[in-house]
Parts: structure tokens; sequence; C-alpha cells
């Protein structure tokens, strides 16, 4: 009975979410990247998530993937629209856990390489960005909000 309750409070403390989003769930071993159809689970290093408002929920193998499709948005394959996104995670480099967008900073142009190539790498602090940008030669440190779709990496 008790394991019934603490799953009830569980389910509405999920649906009172005010923003419509929920926690990231992990991937399973037959979810792809809806952009370059690879499977995510073997890279749980660099993992991108998109959790919809309405609880939906699509996996990138990396920040570069995922920035790919949120910039098509909308588009002739999908229905979504930005509006429709409730939260973005990333995989902080370091501590390879998935944290909000806003939590991290991106580096661009580093000697890193994720499971599609060049990638902008995700990094949680400020000076945790500059120490990894000084020892990966990244060349430009910046927030989800200065990102534009000219500053992901082509390969």
């Amino acid at each position: 009975m008790r394991s019934l309750c603490l799953i009830l409070i569980a389910i509405f403390l999920a649906a009172a979410s005010p923003s419509g989003a929920t926690e990231p769930a992990r991937p399973d071993k037959k979810d792809r990247c809806p952009v370059c159809g690879m499977f995510v689970a073997p890279y749980p290093d660099w993992i991108a998530t998109i959790v919809f408002k309405d609880g939906s929920q699509l996996f990138f193998d990396g920040a570069k993937d995922l920035f790919r499709y949120y910039y098509s948005l909308p588009n002739e394959n999908d229905t979504r629209t930005r509006d429709t996104i409730g939260k973005i995670y990333l995989t902080d480099y370091y501590s390879t856990r998935l944290l909000p967008v806003e939590q991290v900073f991106l580096i661009l142009g580093s000697d890193v390489y994720g499971p599609m190539g060049h990638e902008l790498i995700p990094v949680a602090g400020e000076e945790a960005a500059k120490t990894f940008a000084k020892d990966h030669k990244g060349q430009k440190i910046i927030t989800f909000e200065q990102l534009t779709p000219q500053l992901i990496p082509v390969d």
C-alpha cells in the first residue's frame, strides 16, 4: 500500500509541474537521434534531450544534433515547434549529468570530438568552461542565448 501511495504522489508531482515539463528520462537501446539516426544509448556521456510540454521526449547523440533539430523547427517532418519545448538538457562534460541548458556554457572549436565529430561541449560553470577551453584549445565560450545556427559545427 505504501508503494502505491508513493507512486501516486510521484505522478501527482509530475503532473503539477508548472511548465508541463518533466525531468528527462534516459534513452533505451532503441532510441535514435532524429537528426542523424544513430542509436544514442551507446554514448551516455554525450546525450542531449528535449522534453516537450506534453511530456514526450527526443534524444540526441550530442548538443550539435540537438541544436540542428531545434533550429529546424518547425519543419516538414515534424509538427512540433519551439513553443512546444518544455526543457532542454545537455550532458555536462565533466560530471556526465544531464543539466538544463541554462546551467551550462558551450565551448566551440575544441579538440574534443563527440560521436559525430566536432561538437559543442557543454560544461557547467564559467570557471570550468574556461579551464576546459584552455586545456582543449576551445576557441569560444558561449551560452545557449548566444548560440546561432551559424555557430553549430558542420561535421
